[in-house]
């Protein structure tokens, strides 16, 4: 069931830029969190956009935007994640920093 998810043969789904989220995490689950969501391999690529509010960023493919979603919701409820937002991809606009 999970694996409908990941797998994908449908070109249409291959794009240059995925769905950009941000969400605040509680510090104090910071490596589990992290650990938790590089398991699923390929889910999305997270980074720490801002370390005094704990902010972080995350690169979702648009086949595993699902299944992120599914998981953020999941961290949400446990109160490890909180004000997740989708916001515009900033990596399409060429004067922002890297």
């Amino acid at each position: 069931m999970i694996m409908q998810y990941f797998i994908n043969n449908d070109e249409s789904y291959h794009m240059k830029f995925g769905s950009y989220y941000q969400a605040q995490v509680d510090p104090s689950y910071g490596w589990f969190f992290v650990g938790a969501l590089r398991s699923f391999e390929h889910l999305a690529f997270d980074r720490t956009l801002d370390v005094s509010t704990s902010t972080f960023e995350f690169f979702v493919p648009q086949y595993n935007e699902a299944f992120f979603l599914d998981l953020m919701n999941y961290f949400i409820k446990e109160d490890i994640v909180s004000d997740l937002k989708k916001l515009p991809n900033r990596l399409i606009n060429d004067d922002e920093e890297v």
